[in-house]
């Protein structure tokens, strides 16, 4: 294994009703936040106004800003840091899903060390420090909560971009399933493809002498299988939020990744953010389609990692071929697209457009690496 340094430093609040600690955990941090939310349901369902009697019992004054989108772009960070500056906040809280949580770490490091975000994300300027960031979560998915790392678009570099910082920790985060009740069955559905995809960019990283993190892989993957199909059956049920909630985190906190020789692939997110990109899909939507597609393209170079694979997930004999329609068969279970018919894309114009689009962005992993023949052979196996 590849040495590694284990460290997290987030504090995770877990469990029914942990947003009644914010008050306590709030006070520490200063006397006036900016909350950042999305385009209005926290707001519809209560959330805002439960945050908001939250800090009023700290004594802590607010302000607002609102409108991120699901794929979140650069423009809404550089007018959040305004409001951070015109306000002089000390301290931020993010209440949403992914999107929310990545535009404020970048706003939270970008108001502190007082530099462009672009420039932070394109990594010409790093950031020296940070207001603190309170996360608290409405959509499981993506392990943001937990981890260093954010994702926004540059619409203008027509580029949609993974972005790493040591400071980009929450400092604390709040998981209370009861925020993630009023989730509708097809993002519930993209929240559990995208943990299982988190996994797999474990999996895939370059080398194969991780056996216990293999292990720890397929018992996230084999948590959101069991669990998943009956959480989108009854989306009401607080015991199975909880559940998909707790193997998001754990699917990108570090725990799948430590001693792997690569950190990860992400060949296959990357890809897919080109979609996002392009089309304005959700994320979860993307990689439903792609994975599937990108594992059949290279089933030859995978071949022993995926027959493993479907080994630990499924506690048989298995093919690499057999693996993947197994998994391809799960997400379509979920109600997940597996073609790009499935989430409206059929035209040849749109395939060419999205082409283009991967030949001027390039997307690699960090383990298989990618050409333009491969784009296009990947893309014919997503068109069916």
């Amino acid at each position: 294994m590849k040495k590694f340094i284990l460290h997290n430093p987030t504090i995770l609040h877990f469990g029914q009703g942990v947003i009644e600690d914010l008050a306590k955990s709030a006070s520490k941090y200063g006397q006036k936040a900016i909350i950042i939310y999305g385009q209005g349901s926290v707001k519809k369902h209560g959330y805002l106004d439960a945050v908001i009697n939250e800090l009023s019992k700290a004594g802590i004054s607010h302000v607002e800003y609102s409108g991120i989108k699901s794929n979140p772009v650069i423009d809404d960070v550089y007018k959040a840091v305004e409001v951070c500056k015109k306000e002089n906040i000390d301290f931020i809280i993010a209440l949403g899903g992914g999107s929310v949580i990545d535009s404020s770490k970048i706003t939270s490091l970008a108001y502190a060390s007082d530099i462009d975000p672009k420039d932070m994300v394109l990594y010409k300027a790093e950031p020296t420090k940070k207001v603190p960031l309170l996360a608290i979560l409405t959509l499981a998915a993506t392990g943001t909560e937990m981890n260093p790392f954010a994702v926004i678009q540059l619409n203008d570099k027509k580029k949609k971009l993974g972005f790493y910082s040591p400071l980009a920790y929450p400092d604390e985060s709040f998981l209370d399933p009861t925020l993630t009740l009023t989730v509708p069955a097809d993002y519930t559905a993209y929240g559990i493809v995208d943990l299982i995809a988190h996994a797999f960019e474990a999996y895939f990283a370059a080398g194969d002498d991780n056996s216990l993190n293999d292990k720890f892989v397929a018992a996230v993957v084999r948590e959101a299988m069991e669990y998943g199909p009956l959480l989108v059956d009854d989306l009401n049920n607080l015991r199975l939020r909880e559940k998909i909630m707790w193997a998001a985190t754990n699917a990108l906190n570090g725990l799948l990744f430590y001693g792997r020789e690569t950190d990860g692939d992400w060949g296959v997110h990357n890809f897919a953010h080109n979609i996002s990109l392009v089309f304005d899909t959700p994320h979860g939507a993307t990689l439903s389609i792609i994975y599937p597609a990108w594992m059949k393209h290279f089933k030859h170079r995978l071949k022993y990692r995926l027959e493993l694979l479907g080994y630990l997930l499924f506690n048989e004999s298995l093919s690499a071929d057999q693996t993947i329609e197994k998994i391809e068969a799960f997400f379509s279970s979920l109600g997940a697209p597996v073609r790009m018919k499935d989430i409206g894309i059929t035209s040849q114009g749109d395939k060419e457009l999205l082409l283009d689009q991967l030949k001027y962005d390039s997307p690699q992993g960090f383990n298989i690496e990618m050409n333009n023949e491969d784009y296009e052979q990947i893309l014919d196996l997503a068109w069916g």
